[in-house]
């Protein structure tokens, strides 16, 4: 009788166990940002209406049509007066760069902005296990992830990972490489760096779907320190509850939106295209189709599921035209996230998912303000929005952060944060954050260049400092 006991305790036992080790393995998946650091470029970095006009004046491509359509691109951009640009464009050598401005360009932010990530979080070098690097538009030999390993003399079993092309999404994409190497090792820490080299990539002809990018693309970086250790879970900001990655590669008119081509005459620069909106709407649907399911809670689903029955039932039966009776089946995205982390592509794109998503513009400023400070800073731009809301005291304990962010290819990544303490610590925005937002984002440019707009161009000359 004991031992038929015994026979039968034991699949119990052995289904506990099982549960119990699903559970901690499960647990030790799970992946936490320790802490960030955003770029802050030095002041002599810093791109004011007065410089913007001296290098455009440089470029002896341009002509009176194009003049005008850069003043209302900048005019209508959203960017201010405190954005950052790389060195070269102070020497005015931007249309003859070398290998070396563009390492020389990261370099300033690897060893400014790891080094006080690293020590703020008191983590050696030595004690990173995974090192993931996302510069789209530079590649070099040695990579740049090689080169962070050499200056900080990093273990050399460390796994590393070097992104190129991957566009203002890289952020998310390496974020998901980190989640996948956390699923297989335990306990490690690991060091994500996103960022975008403009040195090499300054376009100097006068294709305009080329020379938007001159206008909205800024400097700035980001690198992030993560760890998959349950047992720094109390030191750690975040967590991450889930990622979705959108890749519409396989669509011509989606894959030729934003693409790195050469000009009529050779010159390289960067295409945006005039069907990108299009593209990165039909990205988005499909990215929140995806990952909707994943943050919204059951109640919100069901009243979406049976409003948007209901809505169809009205429809068919209301006579031809008439409207009476019609239900707005829309998801409210505020019933699974507190707070929109939104890729700071351009003032089109802050609204339009502004409108996608029925948020306000309390929802809406940590982007638009980002966009004014710091402008478009590629992948690294998703952080710099959460830093300000760090710094305005937004992010409590248990507030669910949404990000979104596009990038060539043409790709839509999204990923949700669950806060995991009251943030409210000094970041990159610390020295300003009090001044924000301002009472209006109106720039100067037209101010000082709207004569441009009544200049004719059979007599326009351009004008001499």
């Amino acid at each position: 009788m004991e031992l038929l006991s015994l026979l039968l305790l034991l699949p119990i036992l052995h289904l506990f166990f099982t549960i119990w080790k699903w559970v901690n393995d499960k647990r030790d998946q799970e992946c936490y940002i320790l802490d960030y650091q955003c770029y802050k470029p030095t002041d002599d970095r810093m791109v004011g209406t007065e410089f913007c006009g001296e290098v455009i004046k440089r470029n002896k491509n341009l002509g009176l049509n194009e003049y005008k359509f850069l003043l209302k691109a900048v005019v209508s951009s959203g960017i201010g007066e405190q954005t950052y640009a790389p060195r070269i464009m102070f020497s005015g050598r931007e249309e003859s760069p070398t290998l070396a401005d563009g390492i020389l360009e990261m370099e300033e932010f690897f060893y400014d902005s790891i080094g006080k990530l690293l020590s703020r979080a008191g983590i050696s070098p030595q004690e990173v296990d995974l090192l993931v690097v996302n510069v789209s538009m530079l590649s070099a030999v040695p990579s740049l992830s090689s080169r962070i390993i050499n200056h900080y003399k990093m273990r050399q079993d460390i796994k590393s990972f070097n992104l190129t092309g991957m566009g203002c999404s890289a952020s998310l994409i390496s974020l998901d490489i980190v989640r996948n190497v956390f699923k297989s090792y335990k306990n490690k820490y690991a060091l994500l760096v996103t960022s975008e080299s403009l040195s090499p990539n300054w376009y100097a002809g006068n294709d305009r779907s080329m020379i938007l990018a001159n206008c909205l693309f800024r400097s700035g970086g980001c690198a992030i320190l993560l760890t998959n250790n349950k047992s720094l879970r109390h030191r750690a900001m975040f967590k991450l509850k889930c990622l979705v990655r959108t890749h519409h590669g396989a669509r011509d008119e989606s894959y030729d939106c934003c693409i790195q081509r050469e000009d009529e005459k050779g010159r390289v620069g960067f295409h945006l295209g005039k069907n990108l909106p299009k593209a990165a709407t039909r990205s988005f649907v499909d990215n929140l189709r995806v990952i909707t399911p994943k943050i919204l809670p059951v109640r919100e689903l069901l009243r979406f599921m049976i409003v948007s029955i209901v809505k169809k039932w009205n429809r068919h039966g209301s006579p031809k035209g008439t409207t009476q009776g019609r239900i707005k089946a829309a998801v409210n995205f505020k019933s699974g996230v507190d707070h929109f982390c939104i890729h700071t592509g351009g003032k089109a794109v802050i609204d339009g998912i502004g409108i996608s998503l029925d948020l306000t513009e309390y929802d809406l400023e940590p982007a638009r303000m980002t966009l004014h400070r710091f402008g478009n800073t590629s992948a690294s731009s998703l952080w710099y929005v959460l830093a300000y809301m760090e710094a305005k005291k937004r992010l409590k304990k248990g507030d669910r952060v949404l990000m979104i962010s596009f990038g060539a290819g043409f790709k839509c990544n999204s990923c949700l944060w669950e806060v995991l303490r009251d943030l409210g610590d000094g970041n990159v925005w610390k020295d300003e954050i009090d001044r924000y937002p301002p009472k209006t984002l109106v720039n100067p440019y037209m101010e000082k260049y709207g004569w441009i707009q009544d200049e004719d161009p059979s007599t326009f000359k351009i004008p001499e400092d």
